[in-house]
C-alpha cells in the first residue's frame, strides 16, 4: 500500500503539485538571474563593455565603433533598396512604352490586311458566329491574332509558359533607425557619455573590473538603479542627484556647463534579447497537453 505522498503516482482523479510539474503542465514562471540582464555598461550591439561610449536621444548606449558601423550598414542598404527601385521603374517604363508600340504595329498593321490583305478580317460580332475560322470560300484556321494568342498563352501546365509573379520593390525609407529603440536616428544626434570611475583605494585592490561612481553622491553604479545623462557633456548621474540639483539649478555638477531640462536623457537600464529589464523580471511559458500526445503544446511568453 503506497503512501498517501504527493510525488507518490496514485489514484487520484487530479492532478498534485509534483505530477504538473512533471508533465509541464499549465504556466510555468521563472525568476531570471543577473545573466539575462545586460549590464548598464554594456553595448546594446555587441553586448561587452562600452569603448568611446556613445547615447542616442533616447538613453541606449553604443560604443562608438559599432553604431557608426550600423549607421553605415544601413545608408548602404538604403542605397541599394533605391538603386533596385529606380531600375524597377526604368523597367516599368520600357514595358509599357514597348507594349504601346505593339499596339500602334498590331493597329496598323491590322488596317494593312483590312485595307490590302487578302485575309479577311471579322468583326467581333462575325467571329462569334464563325469561331473556326471559315467565311465565305475562304478558310483560315488560325488568324494573326490566334498566333499571337498561343505565343503569349499563360498555360500552368506548361513550363515554358508558367506565368511568373512579379516582385514589385517598393520605395524605402531614407532614415536611418536606432537598432535598439527603433526610432529615426542621426549620427548628429549622438553624444558621447563619460562615465566617473571609482578610483579610491579601497577598490583598486577589491576588484579588476572598472566600477563607475555617481559624481555627486558617490554611490556605486549598478543595473538596480536609474541613470540620467546630460546630452551636452556626457556626465552620468543617478537620478536622484540629477533631479534635486540639476534639475533645479541648470548646471553640470562637474564641469559647470549650463544645461536644460530637454538635456537630461534617461539611460535606458540593461536588458537582451532574451529579457527585459523591470521590477517584476520573470519568465512565463504556458504549456497545455495536446490531443494523443504526452509532451504537450508550447507557448512561451515573457513578463517584465
Amino acid at each position: 500500500m503506497p503512501q498517501r505522498h504527493s510525488k507518490n503516482n496514485n489514484d487520484l482523479a487530479f492532478f498534485t503539485y509534483d505530477e504538473k510539474r512533471k508533465l509541464g503542465y499549465g504556466t510555468q514562471k521563472e525568476r531570471l538571474g543577473k545573466d539575462s540582464i545586460k549590464p548598464f555598461d554594456a553595448c546594446s550591439l555587441c553586448l561587452k563593455s562600452l569603448i568611446d561610449p556613445m547615447s542616442c536621444q533616447k538613453g541606449h548606449l553604443f560604443c562608438k565603433e559599432c553604431i557608426l558601423q550600423c549607421l553605415l550598414s544601413q545608408k548602404k542598404d538604403i542605397q541599394r533598396k533605391l538603386a533596385a527601385h529606380a531600375a524597377q521603374q526604368k523597367q516599368e517604363k520600357e514595358e509599357e512604352e514597348e507594349k504601346l508600340m505593339l499596339q500602334k504595329a498590331k493597329e496598323l498593321d491590322a488596317f494593312d490586311q483590312q485595307n490590302h490583305g487578302a485575309v479577311p478580317q471579322y468583326s467581333d460580332k462575325t467571329y462569334s458566329r464563325d469561331k473556326n475560322g471559315f467565311h465565305g470560300a475562304n478558310s483560315v484556321k488560325v488568324t494573326s491574332y490566334e498566333e499571337e494568342a498561343l505565343r503569349t498563352m499563360k498555360a500552368f501546365w506548361l513550363p515554358s509558359a508558367t506565368p511568373e509573379a512579379s516582385v514589385k520593390v517598393d520605395a524605402p525609407s531614407t532614415s536611418t533607425i536606432c537598432p535598439e529603440g527603433k526610432e529615426k536616428l542621426k549620427l548628429k544626434t549622438l553624444f558621447p557619455v563619460q562615465f566617473t570611475e571609482d578610483t579610491s583605494e579601497q577598490k583598486k585592490f577589491k576588484a579588476l573590473d572598472k566600477t563607475y561612481i555617481c559624481p555627486s553622491c558617490k554611490v556605486t553604479l549598478t543595473n538596480t538603479m536609474s541613470l540620467v545623462a546630460l546630452s551636452t557633456c556626457g556626465h552620468v548621474f543617478c537620478k536622484k542627484c540629477a533631479d534635486r540639483f540639476m534639475a533645479v539649478d541648470k548646471v553640470c555638477l562637474v564641469c559647470n556647463k549650463a544645461c536644460k531640462e530637454r538635456n537630461l536623457v534617461n539611460l535606458e537600464k540593461g536588458g537582451t534579447g532574451f529579457a527585459g529589464h523591470g521590477d517584476h523580471l520573470e519568465a512565463t511559458d504556458f504549456k497545455h497537453l495536446g490531443s494523443g500526445s504526452g509532451l504537450g503544446l508550447v507557448r512561451p511568453a515573457m513578463k517584465t
